[in-house]
């Protein structure tokens, strides 16, 4: 009820408060909708648009290639075309000139790859859009790969694989983690990041043959938002139709079309934080748990069910009390948070990962879907719950412990639960 005022004290929130006007809501006419259109084109490449209004669109090519392609190859390919992205290419000398050539029509560029997607994105003004397309099929299609940029990109590598190490934060390792127990060694368990000990093995002539193989036609798509669709057609038509590669004629017979496989297991990291710190303030001895249950495939009806209870049971820090379902009303937040003072923050994540023909759900963590909990350290600490115990014993000075994996799921589902 609604209680915080002496006027209506008794008022449910489901009701109208008397004396407020009713409010005029805005509502869709139905004469503009945002239709998303599909053209595949004769070297088999796809074209998808959303036209909506705006002076500004988003434009990019998306390949089905990341990570969990990497059987073959030493792991690390996709870290290094993701650093060496809008380099110098055959129309282009340097990144500057890409970024300059960007600005005139108020641009920006940037690529992103994941274990079964890499993305070259542009976002600027709609009348740009043939040197935006210009660009992008330059970048992907006709790299230059010089020598010193790939030692730069070597460089930005091991700066990245140092700072992850050293980051207060593990979430990124732990979700490097997560995935190398639940599918060891196959797949969407090998690493995301290049492993220290492959950094010097990956070359140009490394770089062009997984190139030849992966970046072919058939597995990219041109997507658009804020454009008509048949003037994307006609650019794509225009940059992407019949231009060859640098690396030479595709080879997609070679594509690797390994399935999935869920192993399941247990991945420790010792780590000694004490001589790290950002001050004179040294970094909390804490405890980072993750726990991973397969899940229902993106396409199941189940999948909007999860993602609802995803946002549902919230959680967070316990000094991070906003955002969307991190809410201090939330089951987790008043359940787990307020009534244990030695978790720190806990969280419901998911991740989705693209496997063959499908799309996969993965469940990062524990409870229903997932759950990732950080604990404050203590030479031995107990948590009883509806009879339930956990035990967690410090064996050495800095985060050793042996985790009983199916007390810790017990407890959390009784203490989200109960």
């Amino acid at each position: 009820t609604y209680s915080s005022g002496s006027a209506y004290p008794s008022v449910s929130l489901s009701t109208p408060l008397p004396g407020i006007p009713t409010p005029v809501f805005a509502s869709v006419d139905g004469h503009e909708k945002y239709e998303t259109k599909i053209t595949t084109l004769e070297n088999g490449l796809k074209v998808a648009s959303q036209n909506k209004f705006g002076q500004f669109c988003t434009v990019g090519i998306l390949v089905n290639s990341g990570s969990r392609h990497e059987a073959k190859y030493p792991s690390g390919i996709a870290h290094f075309l993701e650093k060496l992205s809008f380099s110098s290419t055959a129309q282009f000398g340097s990144k500057d000139e890409i970024l300059l050539t960007l600005e005139k029509h108020g641009g920006i560029c940037d690529c992103q790859t994941s274990r079964d997607t890499t993305m070259y994105a542009v976002s600027a003004e709609v009348k740009g859009l043939d040197t935006v397309v210009n660009l992008l099929s330059d970048a992907v299609l006709q790299p230059c790969l010089l020598d010193e940029e790939i030692e730069m990109t070597r460089m930005a590598v091991r700066f990245e694989l140092e700072d992850l190490n050293m980051r207060p934060d593990p979430e990124p390792l732990l979700t490097e983690m997560i995935h190398a127990a639940a599918y060891r060694g196959n797949t969407v368990g090998l690493p995301r990041f290049c492993p220290p000990k492959n950094v010097e093995k990956i070359d140009r002539k490394l770089l062009h043959k997984y190139l030849q193989t992966y970046y072919c036609p058939e597995r990219m798509v041109l997507a658009g938002v804020g454009i008509e669709h048949e003037q994307l057609v006609q650019c794509a038509r225009k940059y992407l139709l019949n231009v060859k590669p640098v690396w030479g004629a595709s080879t997609p017979a070679n594509v690797d079309q390994s399935v999935a496989q869920y192993t399941g297991g247990i991945v420790k990291m010792v780590k000694d934080m004490s001589d790290v710190s950002l001050g004179p303030t040294p970094i909390p001895e804490l405890t980072h748990i993750m726990i991973g249950l397969e899940s229902c495939s993106f396409l199941e009806d189940d999948f909007i069910p999860f993602a609802v209870l995803n946002m549902m049971m919230g959680g967070g820090g316990s000094f991070s009390a906003g955002g969307p379902g991190k809410g201090m009303f939330t089951r987790l937040y008043l359940n787990v948070l307020n009534r244990c003072g030695i978790v720190y923050s806990y969280s419901i994540n998911s991740t989705v990962i693209y496997v063959v023909n499908h799309f996969k759900h993965f469940g990062v963590c524990t409870g229903i879907t997932g759950c990732t909990m950080l604990l404050r350290t203590t030479t031995a600490m107990k948590i009883v719950v509806c009879s339930v115990s956990m035990q967690v014993q410090t064996l050495d000075r800095y985060c050793s412990y042996v985790v009983n994996i199916t007390t810790v799921h017990c407890i959390v589902l009784n203490y989200l639960f109960v």
